[in-house]
């Protein structure tokens, strides 16, 4: 008879393991597998055993795109999100809600804000923003997290004026006629970090154990943050909140190329708890050209290549989509090594040309199937009619061998991969209205892109995405199984309970 920390057995385990697709139990020691098997096996298993009720177990789901710092500081921030805000009324009563119960002079910080489905279907401006509390500096985020709104108070300590010139990637939205910043600031998020006061250590803990409980409750055992502005500051930060145990999923941590350079870490230093992720690089559009320029682009991904290290494009426009594509297969031809699995985060509008190529340089697609579900409305409504054939095709990406795994990019949407895996299975808005429908994948698959398709993505497959003996016991208990219900419950599944490390972390 083997000695197991836990049983977990009657339960209709996914294991998402080629060798052994089904099972019924599973025994757990010293956080790893040590037993995949039948109930009938029981008998040769002792230890604290969990009746699973005939419920679904599969592995820990990996969202393998988000922002945890960001995600933590919008639960401390004021709620300003489509499920919360239907106009700039109903944002300026929150702040102004908010800013009474602060001194004058405090920083109000708002998040969440979609101008789509906004009454008013604009951006708010800093005199928006001044109505609602002119003696407190706002920063309101955009829910993409890619522009801010700040009321006059605010840009006068950020040092922003009419005579400010435009960062380098960055856009000062400015009134036509006098040429004076309207607040509305477009990639501008490294440069306002330097000058907005952060959360204080003791704020940065508590939204970070909210965060933890989120994440935990929806069965994400496994996290990459995908944040660019990370170095070794961050670093050090997460280290210290796993050692505190704040933060209880396992954390790959992506880097800007100039931070991976400075900190002299080695490619995926770390270990099973916190590792070193991909060097990040964000490809964007904003100013109407590439920043950085194509050239540029194929210097830095050649340079992060040639210095061992996965390299990950933020690329959502067709044109920067394409020179990801392109810099990858430079960079690939000029040193061939198999299995470089360099990623392109999003991959929003990809033309059978451009996907050819991607399947040419062998890249590996990140994608946020929760985005058609929350997104999706707006994307028939802005899209041109020729592009939304070519949105999120997550059915292509699997035919080209593109191995796309799913993140969140939370605190964009929800972190809920039941949600994504929901919206890769039925294209459909939240709003009811369908996208794309020829680019639906099967439950199974759209599983797999959050468990063992992820794990991949940060060369981590070895150790998890499956359930197999070996493998780290991350495991999430559902109330039902995601490949078994009707397409529409599937968003409808709840997390029973979340196993990380072997030891219970949560439970329903």
């Amino acid at each position: 008879m083997r000695q197991a920390d836990l049983i977990l057995y009657n339960a209709n385990i996914l294991t998402m393991d080629e060798q052994r697709p089904r099972a019924q139990l599973v025994g757990v020691k010293g956080g790893r597998i040590i037993w995949v098997g039948d109930n009938d096996e029981l008998k040769d298993l002792k230890g604290r055993k969990i009746d699973c009720e005939g419920k679904t177990l599969v592995p820990g789901f990996n969202d393998a795109h988000c922002h945890i710092l960001a995600f933590a500081s919008s639960l401390l921030s004021v709620d300003c999100s489509p499920s919360s805000v239907s106009s700039i009324t109903d944002i300026q009563a929150r702040i102004r809600e908010q800013a009474q119960k602060l001194a004058p002079g405090s920083w109000v910080r708002a998040t969440g804000y979609n101008e789509f489905y906004l009454a008013e279907k604009r951006h708010p401006t800093r005199w928006d923003l001044d109505q609602a509390a002119p003696h407190h500096p706002i920063k309101l985020t955009h829910r993409s997290g890619h522009a801010s709104v700040l009321n006059s108070l605010a840009l006068s300590l950020a040092g922003i004026s009419a005579e400010s010139p435009e960062p380098p990637g960055g856009l000062i939205d400015r009134d036509l006629e006098s040429g004076e910043p309207n607040g509305i600031l477009f990639e501008m998020e490294a440069y306002l970090d330097k000058v907005i006061p952060p959360l204080s250590e003791a704020e940065l803990e508590k939204g970070v154990r909210l965060a933890n409980e989120n994440y935990l409750s929806l069965g994400i055992t496994s996290l990459q943050d995908a944040t660019v502005h990370n170095g070794l500051k961050e670093w050090q930060t997460f280290l210290k909140l796993k050692e505190r145990g704040n933060l209880a999923p396992r954390l790959s941590l992506m880097m800007g190329t100039d931070a991976i350079a400075a900190s002299g870490l080695p490619p995926r230093y770390g270990d099973d708890g916190m590792r070193l992720g991909a060097a990040k690089i964000v490809l964007d559009e904003t100013t109407g050209r590439l920043h950085p320029s194509p050239e540029e682009l194929e210097e830095q991904v050649l340079e992060a290549y040639q210095a061992g290290f996965q390299v990950a494009i933020h690329a959502i426009e067709e044109g920067a989509v394409e020179a990801a594509a392109r810099a990858v297969a430079h960079a690939v031809a000029r040193h061939p090594r198999r299995g470089h699995r360099h990623r392109i985060e999003h991959c929003s509008v990809c033309p059978p040309p451009i996907l050819e190529q991607l399947a040419h340089a062998q890249v590996i697609v990140v994608t946020q199937p929760a985005f058609i579900y929350y997104s999706g409305e707006r994307y028939l409504a802005t899209v041109a009619q020729e592009q939304l054939p070519w949105l999120y095709r997550i059915g292509s990406f699997l035919k080209e061998g593109l191995m796309p795994a799913a993140g969140s990019d939370s605190p964009v949407v929800p972190n809920n991969p039941l949600v994504g895996i929901y919206a890769a299975v039925t294209r459909k808005a939240e709003s009811g209205d369908e996208l794309a429908i020829e680019e639906q994948v099967s439950p199974f698959e759209a599983l797999k892109m959050y468990t063992q398709a992820a794990a991949y993505a940060c060369f981590e497959e070895e150790a998890k995405g499956s359930i197999a003996v070996g493998k780290l016991a991350d495991l999430v208990l559902l109330s039902a199984d995601p490949t078994a219900v009707p397409h529409e419950e599937i968003k409808e599944i709840r997390v029973e309970m979340t196993i990380v490390d072997g030891r219970i972390a949560w439970q329903h």
